[in-house]
């Protein structure tokens, strides 16, 4: 059998297999939910809610404020914003004005804005208030935006959750647009038609630079509108179900698998402005989600709070995790307190959200030998293969590089010709990310190829380390990294987080490790942090802990 042969076919529905008909574009896929839907909530934001025909109207507003201050198809829009009503209003408002969104993260710095803004050559910007006048302000002036609007994180809500809501968020600068100003000085006004299809571009999105400088990938509109379609289809949520918006909208997890299914599926998105554990859950008590996803260090922190409980969770039909790795251990553990399955997934910022997921009725199995656990399967519309060096297809069961081709995959990146042909030869992309895949079409993800270990000649691969850590009952967070050593050449290092309240002495937990793994993989030093670093999306970020100091002990 060959991967070409789909084998993992035999894990989906007749109805999972059947085709798809994505519309055109987002654009299509919101319009029609607006005309289908005009009075139901769209958006809701703390106690703030707007129907789709209202965000319909007020994106309108904004298209006619770009369109009137230069803006021209095809231009970009840098949004710079947290998880708020806002930031789709934005999005929806590029793209009637005929342009191409780039979703910033707002924990970016000057030097990492000032990169996305001049690589992706944007010429307006949507930002909150805050952040304009701190350092937005002059970040821009070394770019080509001419168009600037500002919002208050503290507007079309009114609850002023200090928690995640800062207590300066209204202090609108007289040099920039208020965005709600500006939606409602035309809100409703008909915008031009535009000339957007399937092969453009709907999004810029910047990679992570997990692995250097970030860049840009080309997520078009269809690439966007299958993902989404695919997304309502697995989800089969009821109607008029609530999505609440876990992961950040400007991570491509969130973009698609939250906004664009509930946009394109008339569901209501509900908001809470960045992830805080506590006002998450008042979020899921108040507003009873149907779907989340998130990474596993989401579900880590919402399990860490003593007043978590099952009736919180009740009203679920379906949890993701992305973005991060899943333990077996947290799926478990998640389940045995709360009552429901977490179904992991896999997915990569040039796939536009996901590419294997675990089906309905099914539960994605653990490899006996490493521990881990499988990400899903594949689309009926997706090949994953796993490669070796050449491109060539490995047997199955064997290690290599994932590769997947798909209607999801973008093609390229943006103004980077080569970059694009390396990593996308033939449309097909070349994820980095090292993996297998059973006989059945299960596919299992190591780890990422840099992050290997060589110890003594041994490969060992974090993950597999990192599994067995999260088995301990004390152990909150795990991270494993390869520290230099004077005659193994490399060695195994973990660093651990711990949950509330549990007390381990480092000691103990190599010991732990010692017990279940060969005597070239356990780690050799265990080092005990209060939080262990993360990127946006939730990742933890293992380059940060390979510069802290001490690392370099042998």
């Amino acid at each position: 059998m060959r991967y070409a042969d789909k084998p993992w076919l035999q894990h989906l529905s007749a109805e999972h297999i059947a085709p798809v008909d994505p519309p055109p574009t987002m654009l299509h896929a919101f319009r029609a939910s607006a005309r289908h839907v005009p009075d139901r909530t769209a958006l809701v934001y703390f106690d703030g809610r707007l129907t789709y025909a209202e965000a319909d109207a007020l994106s309108d507003g904004i298209a006619n404020h770009l369109l009137a201050h230069g803006f021209r198809p095809g231009d970009r829009t840098a949004i710079v914003l947290q998880n708020t009503p806002q930031f789709v209003l934005a999005l929806l408002a590029t793209w009637k004005a005929g342009g191409i969104a780039v979703p910033v993260s707002p924990m970016y710095k000057s030097r990492e804005l000032g990169h996305v803004l001049r690589d992706a050559q944007a010429t307006a910007l949507v930002c909150h208030e805050r952040g304009w006048s701190a350092y937005i302000r002059e970040t821009v002036a070394d770019s080509a935006v001419h168009i600037a609007l500002t919002t208050s994180e503290l507007d079309l809500q009114s609850r002023d959750d200090h928690r995640v809501l800062p207590t300066d968020a209204r202090s609108h600068p007289d040099d920039a647009t208020d965005l709600l100003a500006a939606a409602r000085a035309s809100a409703g006004t008909p915008v031009p038609e535009p000339a957007l299809g399937p092969d453009d571009a709907a999004l810029i999105t910047y990679t992570s630079g997990t692995t250097g400088v970030p860049k840009g990938a080309r997520n078009t509109h269809g690439n966007m509108a299958y993902n989404a379609q695919r997304q309502c289809r697995i989800l089969q949520l009821p109607d008029g179900a609530v999505i609440f918006a876990l992961a950040p909208l400007f991570h491509i997890s969130g973009m698609v698998s939250q906004l664009a299914a509930a946009l394109t599926g008339g569901s209501t998105l509900a908001m809470a402005y960045r992830f805080e554990a506590g006002v998450v859950l008042d979020a899921i008590r108040e507003h009873r989600p149907a779907y989340m996803v998130g990474p596993s260090t989401a579900y880590i922190a919402l399990m860490a709070r003593p007043d978590t409980s099952a009736d919180d969770f009740a009203s679920f039909r379906w949890l993701s995790s992305g973005g991060a790795p899943l333990p077996p251990a947290v799926v478990e553990e998640f389940r045995r307190r709360y009552g429901h399955y977490v179904r992991n997934g896999y997915g990569l910022t040039e796939c536009t959200g996901a590419c294997a997921s675990v089906p309905p009725g099914k539960e994605a199995p653990v490899d006996p030998v490493s521990g881990t656990l499988a990400v899903g399967v594949p689309g009926p519309d997706t090949v994953i293969r796993i490669v070796d060096e050449t491109g060539g297809d490995v047997p199955f069961g064997e290690h290599g590089e994932i590769a997947v081709r798909g209607p999801m995959v973008v093609p390229g990146y943006w103004r980077r010709p080569e970059e694009s042909a390396a990593t996308l030869p033939d449309g097909e992309l070349r994820t980095g990310d090292i993996g297998f895949m059973d006989e059945t079409g299960w596919l299992y993800v190591v780890d990422r190829k840099k992050d290997m270990i060589s110890a003594s000649g041994f490969k060992v691969w974090p993950r597999e380390v990192e599994d067995v850590l999260y088995t301990h009952p004390a152990v909150r967070e795990a991270a494993v990294v390869g520290v230099p050593h004077p005659y193994r050449g490399e060695t195994v290092k973990a660093y651990v987080s711990l949950k509330p309240g549990a007390s381990v002495d480092s000691g103990e937990l190599v010991a732990y490790c010692k017990d279940r793994l060969a005597a070239y993989k356990y780690p050799r030093e265990v080092e005990l942090l209060a939080e262990l670093p993360k990127n946006t999306s939730g990742k933890i970020l293992r380059r940060e802990l390979r510069g802290l100091p001490g690392q370099r002990r042998g």
